[in-house]
């Protein structure tokens, strides 16, 4: 092949290139798209984040603390201290620390934990307990309601009175109004509406409710405030734009330096081992399974059993005298003779057990034609305190001649 038909095909396969270059370019379309890469660290660490920062924004100064010891440098007065973590592990002594900072000038605001129980008198919940705050789940209230309302109607057909005329509907049964002075409409809040409060000593002077319960009270303590609330989900991260729940974070906080607290307790040692170091516990359970079974392993050849045709009678009834000295002890064995002979005795002398012991003795004398001594030495009393070897096999001869000898 010379020179030209090269550059001809050369020529054509780049005009072929061209081509195909242009038509992509002509129908390519430049698009935006937007990938989610979830939460960051930080948010996914600290579920009130955002709380934290609507806080600052609003000039407010802003704490986190993850233990009860901020209490030994948090002054009360001009302080809102914020439990919003758990306290299952929280002792009568901090729940007394918590009320008593409040006491001074402090507002304390918590998240009622447990419910109520009308047998048991208290909830479990230290801190609502000592305030008398019981929390209800709402749908016993709907049941109470439900009654009472029946009553009602059958008292007013009985009597014949007009029913009263409905009540202006409520267009959000479902979220917590806050009613202000001076305000036209209430503000609202998401709080969960399956749960109610309840002060069974009525100290509270503010609350919230939805259309069939109470979410929020306030009440004073000491000279300070203690607010507690059904639920702390509406200043987590994911609803705290939800409706006003982040204005009334800003209204119970207003005018105070802020902590928020996440932890009522400190985890066990066991709990920052298996969050911070799986891996290492892990291996070290091998470890110590791989140890156990080393040590567990057979030291040498098993020894092969003995052969049968080698056993005797004799070792028979000797090894099972030692089973018996080792299970039951001497005294078992020696009062075995013992109740031997005098049932051998009733067996040639009736009446035999109803002597007394002297008489017994006699009886046995006659009948053995032993010596007195042989036989006191065979029927007296066992001694508490163990007898040696020699002693014993001594006592054992003694007894197995007198019952020989009946």
């Amino acid at each position: 092949m010379n020179l030209r038909p090269r550059v001809l095909i050369g020529a054509g396969l780049a005009l072929l290139l061209g081509l195909l270059a242009l038509y992509v370019i002509a129908n390519l379309q430049p698009y935006q798209d937007t990938i989610e890469h979830g939460p960051a660290p930080e948010v996914l660490g600290n579920p009130y984040l955002a709380a934290e920062q609507f806080l600052r924004k609003q000039d407010l100064q802003v704490t986190r603390a993850d233990g009860l010891e901020v209490l030994d440098q948090l002054p009360s007065a001009g302080h809102s201290l914020l439990l919003l973590g758990s306290r299952e592990r929280m002792t009568p002594r901090q729940a007394d620390r918590l009320l008593d900072w409040a006491s001074k000038g402090g507002h304390l605001l918590f998240i009622a934990e447990r419910l109520y129980d009308e047998e048991d008198g208290k909830s479990g919940d230290l801190l609502a307990d000592r305030l008398g705050i019981q929390q209800y789940e709402a749908k016993d209230l709907d049941d109470d309601e439900n009654t009472a309302s029946e009553e009602q109607e059958d008292t007013t057909q009985t009597s014949g009175q007009t029913p009263d005329a409905p009540a202006e509907r409520d267009p959000y049964p479902e979220l917590t109004k806050l009613y202000l002075e001076n305000e036209q409409a209430p503000a609202y809040a998401s709080f969960d509406p399956d749960f109610h409060l309840y002060d069974s000593q009525n100290r509270a002077h503010a609350w919230a409710n939805s259309a069939k319960a109470t979410h929020m009270l306030q009440l004073n303590h000491g000279s300070g405030l203690v607010t507690v609330l059904t639920d702390g989900w509406v200043w987590q991260n994911r609803d705290i734009d939800e409706y006003d729940n982040a204005w009334l974070l800003w209204y119970l906080t207003q005018d105070s330096a802020v902590t928020l607290l996440y932890r009522a307790e400190r985890d066990n040692l066991a709990t920052l081992l298996g969050r911070n170091f799986p891996e290492a516990l892990v291996a070290l359970v091998l470890f110590i399974a791989l140890a156990l079974w080393h040590v567990g392993q057979r030291q040498g050849p098993l020894l092969a059993p003995a052969s049968r045709a080698r056993r005797q009678l004799e070792e028979h009834l000797r090894g099972s005298a030692d089973f018996l000295l080792r299970r039951s002890g001497q005294a078992s064995l020696l009062q075995g003779l013992q109740r031997d002979i005098q049932r051998r005795a009733r067996h040639r002398h009736p009446g035999f057990e109803r002597l007394p012991v002297a008489e017994q003795w006699q009886a046995l004398g006659r009948l053995t034609r032993l010596p007195p001594s042989a036989i006191s030495q065979a029927m007296r009393p066992l001694p508490k305190q163990r007898l040696n070897a020699a002693d014993f096999a001594r006592q054992v001869a003694h007894l197995q001649t007198l019952r020989n000898a009946l």
